[in-house]
């Protein structure tokens, strides 16, 4: 049933209607959230949740989270707990995961009940990276978010921090005294280190400082490593993988510059010590995911005993609330209320204008597509810009002339159809009445006349018919290896005596590249004979006509092969350049005369055309006027892909 396009579609079901419903929805939801979040802005509450957007509230955490590194209990830590609350005035309180308060600042007897949910968690295997990132001694905390302060085993006796130390001091009186300012600092397990400021350190490579060493693990730090390799081996081993040997910084690849036993570089990766006859072992990127994911674990388990165990942290106002609320007062509520409807209106306003602006050329192509519906020739519509609608429009009118195209060569292939069936038809008539009325004897001479008439057309029909199936995909092709040089010799001989009776020398070259060819032999004889029977039909007394295959260079096979050419050159007329692209157009001849003397039916390119695109390959002609043509068939070497093929 048509619907009559003079009907409007209803607003609520029209593309305007529905633009304007969600850009009203839209509009409400983002003045809605804005009100809500001036609301929140203007109280404080966002830069006061949880305590993680304030400094004060990371300085808490930071302070809170070296205790807990330092201690392997909260013992003792209420008098911390009540120094951070005088210096922030807020209310610090520290329970168990459980809620059992472990210490708080509030001084009421009875203190106000806790918030629902805590600030952070203070655990220092467990690092916050959010409130880590704004504390000054967080930073650099490594991947595996464990807090470097927390150095358990790796913790250095009094001696051996005094032998690290007058090394270190050693070594940074040398480099002074070279003209390389540096100091010595001390890391949280007790390791001094040597620090240059202001200069380029590869220049103490060439001092006679001996900054190496500080470098060598101490009686203490190698039963720590010793400990925590075994950790982390036993884990790697659960996942059988091969075991590591983890250096003084924690590493396992090549040689860095460390300050403390914290960093897991994703980067440092070693084995452990091969024998010497064997090449050091390289590990992907997956192993060294493993290694850092079970030397994380491993250094967790290491120091769970060294560390107080989590605790929640809450921080808030000494009455308890940790985000202050706010009341909108009628004002401020009649002032978003006014805002949120001025931005609405706005809204729809611009909505209305883009939607009329949309919905108008989208009308045209309707009215258009209708009109083509009802049969007009060539319905288009103007193109307004290069926007989306503006290349839908092209789109549209290009699709309207191509139809007006096809529907032009659907008539004329009609009309050429008829007229080729209608000649051959015609004489066979005439024939057979003049034999009727006694004006002509049915002799070997009247038989053989309406035999070749009847083979014209047959001939017509069977073109017909391959070109109806190529069109519907349903040609079927039965491949096998076709042996070029064979298969060139028969079109050869088959077109010989025609090709003689023209006058014109046929032969064969060129073919010995291409040995074998996985194609159907019968419609590939078909389509070279058709070629050669073309090139032969225009090719006047004293030409040449040559055959020859080869291998076209650059191919896309993936032994580098490339297609197939097969070739039939001619030395005759030649076809001009404007009316070279129409070659393999159905029922189209040069000479427009239809004259049975140099045409046929005109369908024997095109099926060529058709054939070439069946095995998955292209036809091609070049032509030059007066010096001849030659027509080329591109065919993949390995036979048609994703056609269908019978054996």
């Amino acid at each position: 049933m048509r619907r009559d396009r003079s009907v409007r579609v209803p607003l609520r079901r029209s593309l305007l209607g529905r633009l304007l419903g969600v850009s009203a929805l839209v509009a409400a939801c983002s003045v809605a959230a804005t009100a809500w979040l001036a609301v929140q802005t203007t109280s404080g509450a966002i830069l006061q949740e949880q305590g993680q957007n304030l400094t004060a509230d990371a300085r808490i955490y930071d302070t809170l989270l070296g205790y807990a590194a330092r201690h392997p209990t909260w013992d003792g830590v209420d008098a911390t707990v009540r120094e951070l609350a005088e210096q922030s005035g807020r209310r610090v309180a520290l329970t168990t995961q459980s809620r059992q308060p472990l210490a708080d600042s509030a001084t009421a007897a009875t203190p106000p009940p806790l918030p629902p949910e805590a600030s952070a968690v203070v655990d220092p295997l467990s690092v916050d990276t959010v409130l880590a990132a704004r504390s000054t001694e967080v930073k650099g905390t490594a991947a595996d978010r464990i807090d470097p302060r927390a150095v358990g085993p790796f913790l250095l006796p009094a001696a051996e921090r005094a032998a690290l130390r007058r090394t270190a001091d050693r070594q940074a009186v040398c480099l002074n005294r070279v003209g390389i300012a540096a100091d010595v600092v001390v890391g949280p397990s007790g390791r001094p280190r040597v620090q240059m400021v202001g200069n380029d350190p590869e220049r103490a490579l060439y001092t006679k400082c001996e900054l190496s060493d500080l470098d060598a693990p101490t009686r203490t730090e190698r039963k720590a490593l010793d400990a925590l390799n075994g950790l982390a081996d036993a884990c790697l081993k659960r996942q059988g993988r091969d075991g590591v040997r983890l250096k003084r910084g924690l590493y396992w690849g090549k040689e860095i510059a460390v300050t403390e036993p914290r960093q897991l570089p994703s980067d440092a990766r070693e084995a452990r010590p091969a024998p010497a006859v064997e090449p050091p072992r390289e590990f992907t990127g997956e192993d060294d995911r493993a290694i850092a994911s079970c030397v994380g674990t491993a250094r967790s388990e290491q120091l769970s005993s060294y560390v107080a165990s989590p605790a929640l942290l809450f921080i808030g106002d000494e009455g308890g609330a940790t985000v202050p609320g706010f009341d909108l007062s009628p004002a401020n509520t009649a002032k978003i209320a006014g805002a949120a409807a001025l931005v609405l209106a706005l809204t729809v306003g611009a909505s209305v204008l883009a939607g009329a602006r949309l919905v108008r050329p989208l009308h045209a192509l309707t009215g258009a597509a209708q009109r083509m519906r009802d049969g007009q020739e060539h319905a288009s519509v103007p193109v307004s810009g290069d926007d989306e609608i503006g290349r839908l429009a092209a789109a549209f009118n290009d699709m309207s002339a191509h139809r007006a195209r096809l529907e032009e060569q659907r008539k004329a292939m009609v009309s050429d159809v008829a007229h080729e069936l209608r000649t051959p038809l015609s004489n066979i008539r005439g024939w057979l009445e003049a034999a009727q009325d006694g004006l002509a004897d049915p002799d070997p001479a009247f038989v053989s006349s309406l035999l070749e008439e009847a083979v014209q057309l047959q001939h017509i029909i069977d073109d017909l018919q391959d070109l109806a199936a190529a069109d519907a995909g349903v040609l079927r092709l039965h491949t096998e290896p076709v042996r070029i040089g064979e298969l060139l010799s028969q079109v050869t001989a088959a077109h010989q005596a025609s090709a003689e009776t023209a006058g014109v020398t046929l032969a064969v070259e060129g073919t010995g590249a291409v040995a074998i060819l996985s194609a159907d032999p019968v419609r590939l004889r078909q389509a070279v004979g058709n070629l050669v029977s073309n090139a032969v039909r225009h090719t006047p007394a004293g030409g040449r006509v040559t055959l020859r295959a080869y291998e076209e260079e650059g191919g896309r096979l993936p032994d580098g092969s490339g297609d197939v050419v097969i070739e039939v050159a001619d030395t005759g007329t030649g076809i001009p350049a404007g009316d070279l692209r129409h070659v393999f157009d159905r029922f189209w001849r040069a000479e427009k005369s239809r004259s049975r003397r140099t045409g046929g039916s005109g369908l024997g390119l095109a099926i060529v055309r058709k054939l070439a695109e069946a095995h998955g390959g292209t036809a091609s002609a070049t032509s030059t006027e007066s010096e001849g043509s030659t027509f080329r068939l591109h065919l993949p070497a390995g036979g048609p892909d994703g056609m269908t093929t019978a054996s």
